[in-house]
């Protein structure tokens, strides 16, 4: 089983079940899980410290956001994440750096995953742009609620009541965490590459199941495109992620007017398309929302997928003695 099939497994078994989604109880049959359980982001291009710490401290700004993800609804049991990531830029002498911290809270199925990181990046002038190298360092859990396994259910020869493999309460492991990147910013594009679970953390649920995370690749970018007319922007991206079992390839395309407005389209090959809006409320504050509908057979069992994102930039590096404000969004 391909790990990035992982949560589209979860929710085909709901429908078996139609009361829980049960994959632990296949995979738990044996002492090992080998999974990758880092959840899917549609707003992907305005939270990049959620997957690489290069990005921390990225231009001028303290940025403070947070994203809401309420995936497959209709399903019981559906993916549901909450990621939030602060980060600030800071000088030493006349070199530049960043810091910041993220946390997630992650719940799929009979599983929940949450993570705590800090982060500190190095960045460099090279060309026109800064080149960042960060580390990301923190802690994982993974937990597994037993005591909401019904065998019953499913109505089989293969699973026994009793198999001592499947956890009879809930169950949660907690392991050592990190994860690395690269991050290169220019005036009008920008491209990162990062691996996180770079140790392969281990996690142990009693005696008998043992949890490693397999790492996981991101490499994505984007570029800004401002027409003659200056008060129109495009501006596509792309993110690749992989664990190099599977593979999960996001497009978007934002279309941006007036640095405040902002709608566009956004494909995952093989999983869904989805409609992007933003706006800038006030100075600093941008809330983004994304629908998601499905392109597989989840259609016919999901009312689709939701995603908010927020979050608040204060310019701490350079203020200026003006009420215009630059927009948050990169560059």
């Amino acid at each position: 089983m391909t790990s990035l099939k992982c949560r589209h497994t979860l929710l085909a078994l709901d429908r078996l079940t139609k009361r829980y989604l049960v994959l632990a109880i296949v995979v738990l049959s044996s002492t090992s899980l080998f999974a990758q359980f880092d959840p899917q982001i549609g707003h992907y291009m305005y939270l990049p410290t959620a997957f690489n710490p290069a990005a921390a401290g990225e231009g001028d700004m303290l940025k403070i956001s947070g994203m809401h993800r309420m995936q497959f609804t209709g399903i019981q049991n559906a993916p549901m994440s909450t990621y939030f990531c602060a980060a600030s830029p800071f000088v030493i002498g006349k070199t530049k750096h960043g810091a910041g911290v993220r946390f997630l809270n992650d719940r799929f199925g009979l599983y929940t995953n949450m993570t705590f990181h800090v982060q500190y990046a190095y960045r460099h002038k090279i060309g026109k742009g800064y080149l960042s190298a960060g580390v990301d360092l923190g802690f994982v859990s993974v937990g597994f609620k037993g005591d909401s396994v019904n065998l019953s259910k499913l109505n089989d020869s293969y699973h026994e009541a009793d198999d001592q493999w499947i956890p009879k309460s809930s169950e949660a492991g907690m392991s050592f965490d990190m994860g690395l990147g690269l991050y290169y910013t220019a005036p009008r594009w920008y491209a990162g590459i990062s691996y996180s679970h770079l140790n392969f953390p281990t996690v142990h649920w009693g005696d008998y199941a043992t949890v490693r995370l397999r790492g996981t690749m991101y490499a994505f970018g984007g570029y800004n495109h401002r027409f003659k007319n200056k008060d129109w922007q495009l501006k596509p991206s792309l993110m690749v992620m992989t664990d190099f079992t599977g593979w999960d390839v996001n497009i978007a395309a934002l279309c941006e007017y007036k640095d405040r407005y902002t709608w566009g389209l956004a494909y995952r090959i093989a999983s869904n398309v989805a409609i992007m809006l933003g706006i800038d409320i006030i100075d600093g504050l941008h809330l983004g929302y994304t629908y998601e509908l499905p392109t597989s057979k989840l259609l016919i069992e999901s009312f689709g997928s939701h995603e908010v994102y927020l979050a608040y930039a204060l310019n701490i590096l350079k203020p200026k003695h003006t009420n215009r404000y630059k927009s948050i969004r990169f560059l």
